[in-house]
């Protein structure tokens, strides 16, 4: 494949790190107070401190699924094509020495364009190419990238040539070998400023990864790397930076700010601890915050042992948007503090692809654009995800049956072949369509937008009926004979989609009449009442096998088969092999929403 991507030499660190402080008005107020008593004003120097996060692979303003450019009902771009432009733009107006750009992770997972270079062509491989993630933001400019918990998806090899092909350090303070206890990637990255007739100001990014990536990522990082707490890695860190002299402290951290984790209580770690970082850990100035896919533009929160406002700001994921740091600075009693930070959102949409980036890209692109419509079968009727969320879908039945099919070959002449294989899947997708006709790549994958890999665990029946119990948690609570709005009957408690799974081989149903807890009615296997004793293979994704939405029993059962083929690529091979995609080979009705007995649907 070409490779016309310019290769640049690697940043070499300099200084940083800072105080805590947020007033959007308290820099001119000291100003007119300084001019008020008629004193000679105070050096003071202003800078900018730009961050994306959740980028996903997104370099154009494209859907890869959909093979069309990408849009919402809102209106929104993305791309980091997008962001060039927006970066271009601050850089112009606050003058690019004033000026850093910063990452919070979740970079080389999550498009077709990612995939293919960690599977198809792997940038792993001899002379292999260099990864489109890295070339683009090496032409941008970045200084300094968080990881991510997406960033292990396919191994630390790959994560280790990525690092390798990128012009800036990834960094983990939290991210450490598992045997010395040490930081196995760059805990911080130090940038001088360098004011004219002042000190230079030194400024340092603190870079946080998710803890939970020790359970979502456990086959390539357990025995080799563990994830402490946010919190405590800060409080370790954020002196030590101060003690090398920064004048400023900001933390890029992969980890949203509402305080709650997905994995229940299986690690002692909050998921989503930033803003519990910026409330217990003095001397932090700003949090570019990553991971929870929401757009904050500014959250203010007040450290607990000194009082001073720490500010936070988390910019829409895929570079949809780019978050601004703006900082006021004054020097006084011989050194620099804060005496401002205010925190702004700008939005991708507002301005057009920086050629430079599409041009650089245009050829990794169109690559991967031919490969997602590669024709792989045929369909006999329209399939779709519309309802898959409230109603037993066949799309949703065609996954299970190659998880089952997979496993069920993988443990043939084992102890475990004669035990009955059922599955798990979820509707990732509310929008996800197989056309009747030519079935492509593309299609298939827009059903199954993870990288997930393929599990085999043994249950019980009992355990199943919990799982299942848990599972229809993520429908409200709806009275017999009221009326139901589809819109409002699922996602209870914030649930997302993706923590709802069908079960399949079973027939049950759920009754939303009932409380969480006690809604699972009539599970029957093979006709007869499930037997709590009996043992099944249950084919889960990794992400849940290893706990990932804190489901109960999966995580401790024990494991008989697992590999490292995405889900994905396993059902492009088996529609691939069966040629023609025909409801009638996977399709069955195994579960349905009830009232009191009573079909909701």
């Amino acid at each position: 494949m070409p490779l016309n991507r310019r290769r640049f030499l690697k940043k070499s660190a300099v200084t940083g790190a800072g105080v805590a402080m947020a007033s959007a008005v308290a820099a001119p107020a000291a100003r007119a107070a300084e001019a008020k008593k008629g004193q000679r004003p105070a050096k003071r120097y202003s800078f900018t401190v730009m961050g994306t996060t959740d980028l996903h692979g997104n370099i154009f303003n494209w859907d890869y699924f959909k093979d069309a450019e990408f849009s919402d009902a809102k209106g929104n771009a993305r791309g980091l094509a997008r962001v060039s432009t927006l970066v271009d733009e601050v850089r112009r107006e606050k003058g690019r020495r004033n000026t850093m750009l910063i990452d919070a992770g979740d970079t080389i997972q999550g498009t077709p364009l990612t995939y293919y270079y960690a599977k198809v062509d792997p940038i792993t491989a001899p002379g292999g190419p260099v990864h489109p993630m890295a070339a683009a933001m090496n032409a941008i400019g970045y200084d300094a990238v968080a990881l991510g918990n997406h960033e292990f998806n396919y191994g630390i090899e790959t994560l280790r040539k990525f690092e390798d092909q990128c012009d800036f350090p990834l960094l983990g303070a939290n991210a450490l070998d598992a045997k010395t206890l040490r930081p196995a990637f760059p805990p911080y990255f130090m940038k001088t400023f360098h004011v004219k007739g002042a000190p230079p100001v030194r400024v340092a990014v603190l870079g946080l990864t998710n803890p939970g990536i020790a359970i979502w990522d456990k086959a390539y990082v357990q025995g080799k790397l563990t994830f402490p707490g946010l919190e405590e890695q800060a409080a370790k860190w954020v002196p030590r930076l101060r003690s090398m002299g920064a004048d400023v402290v900001v933390v890029s951290a992969h980890s949203g700010s509402s305080g709650t984790s997905s994995y229940g209580d299986q690690l002692p770690y909050v998921e989503n601890s930033s803003a519990l970082v910026a409330q217990q850990v003095p001397g932090i100035d700003a949090i570019l915050v990553g991971h929870a896919h929401t757009e904050i533009a500014e959250l203010l929160v007040t450290n607990e042992k000194t009082g001073k406002t720490v500010v936070l700001s988390e910019p829409l994921a895929y570079a949809q948007r780019l978050s601004l740091f703006d900082f006021e600075l004054v020097f006084a009693r011989g050194r620099w503090s804060v005496e401002s930070v205010k925190a702004t959102v700008r939005d991708s949409r507002t301005v057009a692809d920086d050629p430079k980036i599409t041009k650089l890209l245009k050829d990794d692109h169109d690559i991967v654009v031919a490969y997602v419509n590669q024709v792989v079968g045929t369909a006999t009727e329209k399939l779709t995800t519309v309802e898959a969320r409230y109603k037993d879908a066949p799309i949703i039945d065609l996954i299970t049956k190659v998880q089952e099919d997979v496993v069920r070959a993988a443990l043939a002449g084992t102890e475990y072949a004669s035990l009955p294989v059922i599955a798990q899947a979820s509707p990732f997708s509310r929008t996800s369509e197989i056309p009747a006709g030519e079935v492509t790549i593309r299609d298939l994958s827009s059903l199954y937008v993870y990288d997930n890999t393929l599990v085999a665990k043994v249950m019980t029946g009992a355990q199943i009926k919990a799982y299942l119990e848990y599972s229809a948690e993520y429908f409200a609570q709806t009275a017999a004979g009221a009326a139901v709005d589809v819109e409002k009957l699922t996602n209870a408690g914030g649930r997302p989609d993706y923590n709802y799974d069908y079960v399949s081989g079973l027939s049950y149903d759920i009754d939303i009449a009932q409380p969480a807890g006690s809604r699972i009615r009539n599970v029957t296997y093979e006709g007869a009442a499930l037997d709590d004793a009996r043992k099944f293979v249950f084919a889960v994704n990794n992400y849940r096998a290893n706990g990932g939405g804190a489901f109960p029993h999966v995580a401790s059962a024990t494991e008989v088969w697992s590999e490292s083929t995405e889900i994905r690529t396993r059902i492009a091979e088996w529609v691939t092999a069966k040629g023609v995609l025909d409801p009638k080979d996977f399709a069955s009705v195994g579960w349905k929403l009830t009232r009191d007995g009573t079909p909701v649907f």
